[in-house]
């Protein structure tokens, strides 16, 4: 059985935001450690870019895609915050600018969750469940 393109898209995403959450706990844990650099992952665009997400095949004469490819989540360095610039001890972390980013990932994880579960009950009234 195929799976449902929605929960493939939901499940790269989730995963997409928990390792974002893990860059940004690290940058938060290691704010006061000298010469550590701030980083970053790949915006979810770019991911879900490289993962050849197929679309729908309504007709059997549409070409089939491939199922959705894992993509690497890339980790860099993260560009220089103007606000605070880099400190005395060469550190680049921004405390405001992680905590910014990590009520900005939960705000996506309830929704990737509130849609999923609309889309779960959707799909089970359907069925007459």
């Amino acid at each position: 059985m195929q799976s449902i393109q929605l929960f493939d898209l939901a499940s790269r995403q989730a995963e997409w935001l928990s390792v974002r959450q893990e860059v940004v706990s690290t940058n938060i844990a290691n704010a006061n450690t000298p010469k550590f650099r701030a980083k970053d992952v790949t915006p979810f665009s770019a991911v879900l870019d490289s993962s050849n997400v197929p679309m729908a095949r309504t007709n059997p004469g549409h070409l089939a895609g491939d199922t959705m490819e894992t993509a690497e989540i890339g980790v860099h360095d993260e560009a220089v915050n103007n606000e605070i610039g880099v400190q005395e001890s060469g550190n680049t972390v921004s405390l405001s600018g992680e905590l910014a980013k990590s009520g900005d990932i939960r705000r996506q994880y309830e929704l990737n969750t509130q849609l999923t579960k609309a889309f779960h009950n959707m799909m089970l009234t359907a069925l007459g469940k």
